[in-house]
């Protein structure tokens, strides 16, 4: 009998996560972004405030040196445009602290925002019923030009060759879990 390869360092952030990413997929289904532009729009503002929140990775000499494509990966700009092709009223939400850190606590966070990339797939379908696409208010739902499993999976390279010790890879997670709830605490406030 043959003993499986050990896990990746992205299959364990994975494993340690997946409780809090299906449950907050769940919770956004069950709020209906979807169903209609001003239920969309509040969808937009809270991709907008977490992307906002992380803004500063984006620049970061050291994550940029570990991922070299990290500035072409931020959707602010996509987000921004999706929201005035809605031309409706976002909800206002309080301002997020920008998230700082080490590098592990940064990649627990871009870990989230990647993966998100990586599942809207299935969210532009939904955005095209209301009459968005990619060119047109779901700009930041759009897929990489190399295709998303690929851009993921350069995404996930770069998790697994960074240098980190145990006790920084714990600090990824906890990161990860974070953004994961971050990521919460701005939908019920963009839909309450």
């Amino acid at each position: 009998m043959s003993v499986p390869p050990p896990q990746t360092r992205s299959q364990r952030l994975k494993a340690a996560t997946t409780d809090l990413h299906d449950r907050l997929d769940v919770r956004i289904m069950a709020l209906d972004p979807f169903a209609a532009p001003d239920r969309y729009v509040r969808f937009l503002r809270v991709q907008q405030a977490f992307q906002d929140a992380i803004a500063p990775l984006y620049a970061d000499a050291a994550l940029q040196a570990l991922i070299p494509d990290l500035a072409d990966r931020d959707r602010s700009s996509a987000i921004a445009a999706d929201l005035r092709d809605v031309a409706l009223p976002p909800p206002a939400l309080p301002d997020a602290d920008p998230v700082r850190g080490d590098v592990p606590t940064a990649l627990g966070w871009l870990y989230v925002a990647e993966g998100s990339s990586l599942g809207a797939a299935f969210l532009i379908k939904a955005a095209q019923r209301i009459g968005f696409d990619a060119d047109h208010g779901a700009r930041h739902l759009a897929g990489h030009p190399d295709g998303r499993a690929a851009h993921w999976r350069r995404f996930t390279a770069a998790v697994d060759d960074a240098a980190m010790s145990d006790a920084e890879e714990a600090r990824m997670i906890d990161a990860a879990r974070d953004a994961f709830a971050r990521f919460r605490a701005l939908t019920e406030a963009a839909f309450a």
